[in-house]
C-alpha cells in the first residue's frame, strides 16, 4: 500500500473508528452516573455522548498519541477489573445492552439497574472472607436453626421449605443482635464470617459476609448486591410460582408482627429466579430496599 494511501486510511478511517469505539465505551461506563432529566428521546444523554465524541476527536486531532494512551489505559482498567472483580466483557455487554435499550425508550425492569460496575477492587477480599467451610460458621448457623423456628422446621413438608426456614432462622439470629460498627477511618476492613459469629458487629459488608457464609454453610444459595455506599445479601427462594408459599411462610408463621401489612421485596434475575432481600435495615426477610440501583452482583 502506497504511503499516501496508508496515511489517509489511518487518518480518515482507522483513527476515527477507534476514537468512536472508545467514546462509546466511556459513555456506557459513565451512563449510570448521569442524572435522569427525563428529556424527550433521551436528548440529555445523547448530548453527553456527543460531548465525549467531540472532546475525544479534538484531542486526537491535536495530539493523536492521546488515542494510544486512552487505549492502553482502558485495556489496563479492564484487565485489572477482570482480575480483581467480576467485571468482564460479559458485564460490559450487559451494560451496553441496558444503555441501548434505555436510549430507545424500551421499558425495562426498573426495580434495579444492573451495571456491573461496583467495588472492582474488593470482590476477592469479600469472597475470601466468606469462609463458609469453617466449622465455626457452620456451628453458628446450626445453632441458629436450633434456636429459632424449630417446630416449623419439623413440620416442613419438603427439604426446600425446611432450608428456607433455617435460612430465616439465621437471619433472625443475626438481625436481632447485629450492632453497626464502622471500619477504621479511611480504610476498608472485611471481617471474615468466622470472626463475626462471636462479635455480631461490623458494617454492612461484614453483615453481608456473615449472612452469606452462614446460609451457604447449611446449603442455601446467596448473593451480595453492591449499591452506592452499601452492600446487602439476597437469598435464592425459587421462581415466581414459589412466591405465594414463601410470602405465607414469612407473613403468617415466622415474622407475623414484623411483616404485618407489608410486602415482600425481591429481585428477579434474567433466568426468572427470585432473590429475597435479607438486608439488616429490615426486620423481616423481604423487607424494603435501602437502594434499588444495583451496581454489581457478587456470587460466593
Amino acid at each position: 500500500m502506497p504511503a499516501v494511501i496508508k496515511n489517509r486510511f489511518i487518518k480518515n478511517i482507522l483513527l476515527p473508528a477507534l476514537t468512536t469505539a472508545i467514546a462509546v465505551l466511556l459513555f456506557v461506563i459513565v451512563y449510570q452516573y448521569l442524572p435522569n432529566a427525563n428529556w424527550p428521546y433521551s436528548i440529555d444523554k445523547l448530548l453527553v455522548l456527543a460531548f465525549i465524541l467531540v472532546a475525544l476527536f479534538l484531542l486526537v486531532r491535536l495530539f493523536w498519541p492521546v488515542l494510544i494512551i486512552s487505549m492502553v489505559c482502558i485495556a489496563a482498567w479492564f484487565g485489572n477489573s477482570w482480575y480483581n472483580s467480576n467485571y468482564t466483557m460479559d458485564s460490559f455487554y450487559k451494560d451496553g445492552q441496558y444503555v441501548f435499550n434505555d436510549l430507545r425508550g424500551v421499558q425495562q425492569n426498573k426495580n434495579f439497574v444492573y451495571t456491573g460496575y461496583g467495588s472492582l477492587y474488593n470482590d476477592k477480599a469479600i469472597l475470601a472472607a466468606i469462609d463458609y467451610r469453617n466449622p465455626i460458621v457452620r456451628d453458628f448457623a446450626v445453632n441458629a436453626c436450633n434456636t429459632y423456628f424449630e417446630k416449623e422446621q419439623q413440620q416442613a413438608r419438603t427439604d426446600e421449605t425446611r432450608l428456607l426456614i433455617q435460612a430465616f432462622a439465621v437471619f433472625k439470629k443475626v438481625n436481632n443482635k447485629w450492632n453497626y460498627v464502622s471500619d477504621p477511618a479511611g480504610e476498608e476492613y472485611f471481617a471474615k464470617a468466622s470472626e463475626s459469629t462471636s462479635l455480631l458487629a461490623g458494617d454492612c459488608d461484614d453483615y453481608s459476609i456473615l449472612m452469606a457464609g452462614a446460609i451457604k454453610a447449611i446449603g442455601g444459595k446467596v448473593r451480595l448486591l453492591c449499591v452506592k455506599g452499601h452492600i446487602y445479601p439476597e437469598m435464592y427462594i425459587g421462581t415466581a410460582k414459589d412466591l405465594n408459599a414463601v410470602a405465607a411462610l414469612i407473613q403468617k408463621k415466622l415474622f407475623v408482627f414484623e411483616s404485618n401489612g407489608k410486602k415482600l421485596n425481591y429481585h428477579t434475575d434474567d433466568k426468572g429466579n427470585i432473590w429475597l432481600n435479607l438486608d439488616y435495615t429490615t426486620l423481616y426477610p423481604g423487607g424494603g430496599f435501602m437502594d434499588n440501583t444495583v451496581r454489581e452482583f457478587i456470587y460466593p
